[in-house]
């Protein structure tokens, strides 16, 4: 079912229809290397979270990355790919890669640059040849689905928030919704300036999630999803939001991975109510790559 307000969301969702009994995080990962030094010119038309100098110091985000690549193996086993640096923005693999029970989903990009991506043919081989996955792949059809940077899905339950904007249309979020198996899609847009629904939103093992309300065009719309996690819902401000602190991941069901930006933006209170809901707080400075628009959690596509 695919509902598009909050209203159909209440009406369509209940804790006893929807129980967590689907495997909540990965079994692994996999990350692109950081490849180039400048910015992607096209992802800045809409992504208001890019630097405007236009280029990073590539020779430091590889290093923060490496870094990243080595905290999260000690959750989950980690696969590293090398980047191309004709794909500027290709250490953000999850938006344009994404699997689901023996499946790797292509998606379609919105970007020429991004598109780029989606042709990568090692990617596409070690799912299909190494690991027998199938292949789903949407990179030519004529609607846009930029998989899991628009579109947040609770595993456990089967259920994805994905936020419509210029990167995700509703074409786009029928074909996800039947690519992932979900048993419910809640579509929302997103509010102005906002591109992707994983800057806004998180959720966590199932269990919490983060919410940036004004990432939102409609507040009835994140007060839904919030419901659905009562006292595991963790509201973020607009200053918080800008740290990425929406931009998390769980890949285990005791941890809860940030950038050290965005770790930093936590308050006590909130810090408290991850911890009650069965998480610590793993922490990596991503400050260089952050500035090409993403932050932790576009940097990982996880394996299931």
């Amino acid at each position: 079912m695919i509902v598009t307000s909050a209203a159909q969301f209440r009406a369509a969702y209940s804790a006893e229809g929807y129980p967590p009994c689907r495997p909540a995080t990965a079994r692994g990962a996999f990350l692109v290397a950081p490849a180039s030094a400048a910015l992607a010119v096209e992802s800045a038309q809409d992504n208001a979270y890019m630097l405007d100098a236009g280029v990073i110091d590539l020779a430091r985000a590889r290093a923060q990355h490496d870094a990243l690549a080595l905290a999260l193996g000690v959750d989950v086993p980690v696969t590293l790919f090398a980047g191309d640096p004709d794909c500027a923005d290709g250490m953000f693999p999850n938006n344009v890669f994404a699997t689901t029970h023996g499946r790797l989903i292509v998606g379609r990009m919105r970007h020429t640059v991004r598109q780029r991506e989606a042709r990568r043919v090692d990617i596409r081989a070690y799912f299909r040849d190494v690991l027998g996955y199938g292949v789903i792949d949407f990179s030519q059809e004529t609607f846009v689905a930029e998989l899991t940077g628009a579109l947040v899905i609770d595993r456990a339950r089967g259920i994805g928030y994905c936020g419509l904007s210029e990167r995700c249309d509703l074409d786009g979020v029928r074909a996800m919704h039947a690519a992932f198996g979900l048993r419910l899609s809640f579509a929302f847009p997103l509010a102005a300036g906002e591109y992707h629904t994983n800057v806004v939103l998180a959720v966590l093992a199932g269990r919490a999630a983060l919410i940036a309300a004004d990432g939102f065009a409609r507040s009835e719309d994140a007060q839904a999803i919030a419901d659905v996690y009562g006292e595991g819902a963790i509201w973020l401000d607009a200053a918080q939001k800008a740290a990425y602190a929406g931009n998390a991941i769980a890949l285990n069901s005791q941890r809860v991975w940030l950038s050290a930006r965005a770790e930093a933006a936590l308050t006590p209170a909130q810090r408290a109510a991850l911890a009650r809901q069965g998480f610590a707080i793993g922490a990596v400075d991503l400050a260089e790559i952050e500035k090409a628009g993403g932050s932790l959690r576009c940097c990982v596509a996880e394996i299931y």
